[in-house]
């Protein structure tokens, strides 16, 4: 059976080489090595042991991923004839992408072996360096994914293959998302290596501007305490609902439920509303939080009884947004929006075991503004085809519905008028789904506009000493014209 053995070679210092490797590495002919960049590669050499590196490869190709698939096709064809030797830089399993590579092709070529010699990494190379202890918790991000693997501000951090200043800008404002622009950071050049070995203790803010960043940096980001957090995360926020739930937490968070929170549900809603109206992002960002807040609190309280919790809620609105974009995340192909939004009701149909379309309609929460629900009732039913062909047909109810009104108002019959008055209002949001205006804003739009032309009568009369009681209608009615001619 064919055979590499991968061998870890250590961080850097001879050191840090395992006797058992140095075995290994004696009786190779030649060592093959990922990269001839490092320190201990001299010491091979003036070993006597004869090397073959690939870094011709890193030469000749345009991306990471390319080189390390290249590197497993050289290493497989190699080893037809012979065994392979392989060195890689400090651990085989610590941040070695051509290992984990080596091990998924072994699965599928049952005809290769694989032997490996474990190596000191380099994480124990800094963590020695800094005399931290990785059991009051480490954890450890790949800069080239820091897009992809998210800081935790509650535990240590180290961050490899800061190798060059593109990449530690990259990681520099990643980071700054978590973390105070002068948060306290270490650099750590050739941890372990003596005669190359750099600390520095930087600002975070600064990472970007050192010039000897190289493939043997790496970055420690120490953990922070509660008292001098900038940014805090969704468990921060858990966290302290839970602390002010607890028995020595605040009376009034401990006395609320489910019910007593129902007001400032609907009072924080309206609020982000309103700064979404008037444009106000820092605003917006305030009012975001109050209502976030609501939602822990609500699952903070569901929780205690052992219902749910806040990761169940955020399991369950992640795994609703990935099975209904099949588009997305599955192999389905939509070519407009309007297929997306039909998928979407049919898949949710299927996830509530709707049997009806009726019961999607019933489906519609109570509590919800009229004029909201009458258009979510009107767009569900138009999707099965129960709709005008075009908005012509929409108008003409409209205007039946005014005549219906009439007749009710000239027969003076109070429940003939509350019902025909609500026909006509249903008609109205009929006509303004057509043009997909949302009824609710639009009426939130001219209340706004009444209101601010009722202030210019009122602000009109006072300026010409007059009381608005003594005004005719007629006189306000002027004012009223004068102040649409204002707003145009």
């Amino acid at each position: 059976m064919k055979k590499i053995t991968v061998v870890g070679i250590g961080p850097g210092g001879k050191q840090y080489l395992t006797l058992e490797a140095m075995e290994k590495i004696k009786k190779a002919n030649p060592l093959y090595l990922r990269t001839e960049k490092h320190p201990i590669v001299d010491f091979f050499k003036a070993s006597g042991i004869k090397i073959e590196s690939f870094d011709n490869i890193y030469d000749t190709n345009k991306n990471f991923e390319q080189v390390y698939d290249k590197i497993v096709d050289k290493l497989l064809s190699l080893c037809q004839n012979r065994e392979v030797v392989y060195g890689v830089p400090g651990s085989p399993f610590v941040a070695e992408n051509t290992v984990q590579k080596l091990i998924d092709e072994s699965h599928n070529r049952k005809d290769v072996k694989l032997e490996f010699v474990t190596g000191v990494s380099f994480i124990e190379a800094i963590i020695n360096t800094l005399g931290k202890d990785p059991v009051n918790g480490l954890k450890i991000i790949d800069g080239l994914q820091i897009e992809s693997q998210k800081p935790d501000v509650e535990v240590d951090t180290i961050i490899t293959q800061v190798y060059n200043r593109y990449v530690a800008s990259e990681v520099k404002l990643k980071l700054m998302e978590y973390y105070n622009d002068e948060y306290e950071i270490t650099v750590i050049k050739g941890a372990g290596i003596t005669g190359e070995e750099i600390i520095v203790n930087i600002p975070l803010y600064e990472l970007d501007r050192l010039d000897w960043l190289d493939h043997l940096t790496s970055i420690f980001v120490p953990r922070i305490g509660n008292a001098i957090i900038r940014k805090y995360q969704m468990n921060n926020l858990v966290s302290i609902m839970k602390k002010l739930r607890s028995k020595e937490g605040c009376p009034w968070d401990k006395e609320q439920d489910h019910q007593s929170l129902k007001p400032y549900l609907i009072e924080e809603s309206y609020e982000v509303l309103e700064a979404l109206e008037e444009g106000d992002m820092n605003l917006l960002e305030e009012e975001l939080g109050d209502l976030l807040l609501q939602i822990v609190f609500h699952s903070q309280i569901a929780s205690e009884s052992g219902y749910f919790n806040m990761i169940d809620v955020i399991t369950g609105i992640c795994s609703k947004l990935i099975s209904r974009h099949p588009h997305v995340f599955g192999n389905l192909n939509v070519d407009s929006t309007e297929k997306v939004l039909v998928n979407w009701e049919e898949i949710k149909r299927k996830e509530k075991e709707e049997k009806s379309y009726t019961e999607s309609l019933m489906r519609i929460p109570k509590q919800f503004p009229s004029l909201m629900k009458s258009y979510k009732v009107q767009q569900k039913a138009a999707k099965v085809g129960f709709d005008w062909d075009d908005v012509s047909g929409a108008v003409e109810k409209v205007d039946e519905e005014i005549q219906e009104l009439k007749e009710a108002l000239s027969n003076n019959i109070k429940n003939e008028i509350d019902e025909e008055i609500g026909d006509l209002l249903f008609a109205v949001v009929n006509v303004a789904r057509f043009f997909k205006v949302r009824p609710e804003l639009a009426l939130n739009n001219t209340i706004d506009k009444f209101i601010m032309r009722f202030k210019y009568i009122e602000e009109t009369a006072r300026a010409n000493n007059r009381k608005m009681e003594e005004m005719t209608l007629e006189e306000m009615d002027s004012l009223w014209n004068e102040a649409k001619k204002i707003e145009k």
